[in-house]
């Protein structure tokens, strides 16, 4: 009877041992298809197992999947059926898309996660190792009316490896606005935070909380939602919605601008920031900025104008010898009676 069980739960294990080699087997022929989010902040990868290994066809089952609902809920398609792909091209390794005009409608920020959800994709293929778009047959441009060109494995960083709720510390610059609204003033921070969320993200959340010390003033409008964030190509794309137009009137558009450009240039990765209106750029940031720049950090506002010109006398004032004149014997010059008034001129 002993000899019997021992029998049957090697059987069982045996089936077991089987069953889970063959799950093994079906996880590494699995590939990826990437989504974006429905925040629109950030890319969620579904797995599915493709119905061919040849590479022309694989990636035509790619574009297909990108296109078609995802099997969650909380994701959206990465392709809008609006947009048509028109074809590919194979060179060896290298991979062109032409999409049809339609691509261009999208907004700064779902673009580029778009692109990265392509790229991302297509690159399990086997033998493909770089891709490029074209736009009705023309290269893809990106918002500076440049070329986006080759694209690849290195083109796009994650932040793999970083376990869910687990915090990180870090210490931020960020600016905010002087007591009178005219120009920026530094404040150091140390946060910390959940290491799942982006730093460029986790500046524009310390921002929009406004400063902690005295002197300063908050420089986006209370209740304004970062709506999407997302930094490709030393370029940062921040989308807010339309309660970031209530701005402080007593402080200066270009502080305001520039207190978002200057503290997210402070991270590593990003060396210039635009910014939108619920995907919008064709606007102003109030009257004057133009939010289809792309802006680069500016030193300049960081000090008051009469601060300037106040270093400025000091200097030229330190430089100046006293000068006296001759006609004076200034060892005769006798004081003012302390009753009468003496107009004092104030360079």
């Amino acid at each position: 009877m002993r000899k019997k069980v021992l029998m049957m739960l090697c059987t069982v294990l045996m089936a077991i041992a089987l069953f889970a080699g063959c799950g093994g087997e079906d996880r590494e022929n699995r590939l990826r298809i990437f989504y974006l989010n429905m925040e629109g902040t950030g890319l969620v990868p579904e797995y599915f197992e493709p119905e061919s290994t040849e590479t022309v066809e694989l990636v035509n089952e790619m574009l297909i999947r990108l296109q078609s609902e995802p099997d969650s809920g909380d994701l959206r398609q990465t392709l809008s059926n609006s947009i048509t792909v028109n074809g590919c091209l194979f060179n060896g390794n290298f991979l062109v898309v032409d999409f049809s005009s339609d691509y261009y409608n999208m907004s700064m920020t779902d673009e580029v996660l778009t692109r990265a959800a392509i790229v991302k994709t297509l690159l399990q293929a086997k033998d493909i190792t770089s891709v490029s778009f074209t736009v009705e047959s023309e290269p893809l441009l990106n918002a500076e009316k440049q070329e986006v060109g080759i694209m690849n494995s290195e083109s796009f960083v994650e932040n793999p490896g970083a376990q869910i709720n687990s915090s990180v510390q870090t210490t931020l610059t960020l600016f905010f606005a002087s007591s009178d609204g005219t120009y920026l003033k530094k404040e150091t921070r140390s946060v910390h935070y959940s290491s799942n969320i982006s730093l460029d993200k986790l500046v524009m959340e310390q921002l929009m909380e406004g400063p902690k010390s005295s002197g300063l003033q908050a420089t986006i409008p209370s209740g304004t939602r970062l709506v999407t964030i997302s930094t490709v190509d030393g370029v940062c794309y921040v989308n807010l919605d339309e309660t970031f137009k209530n701005q402080n009137p007593e402080i200066t558009e270009s502080v305001v601008l520039y207190s978002i450009v200057n503290s997210l240039t402070q991270l590593p990765d990003v060396e210039k920031v635009q910014i939108s209106i619920n995907g919008d750029t064709s606007g102003k940031c109030r009257y004057d900025l133009d939010l289809s720049t792309m802006y680069e950090p500016s030193s300049d506002i960081l000090k008051s104008k009469s601060d300037k010109d106040s270093d400025k006398d000091k200097t030229e004032n330190s430089t100046q010898e006293p000068q006296s004149d001759p006609s004076v014997d200034n060892k005769n010059v006798e004081a003012p009676d302390a009753g009468v008034s003496q107009d004092i001129k104030v360079n």
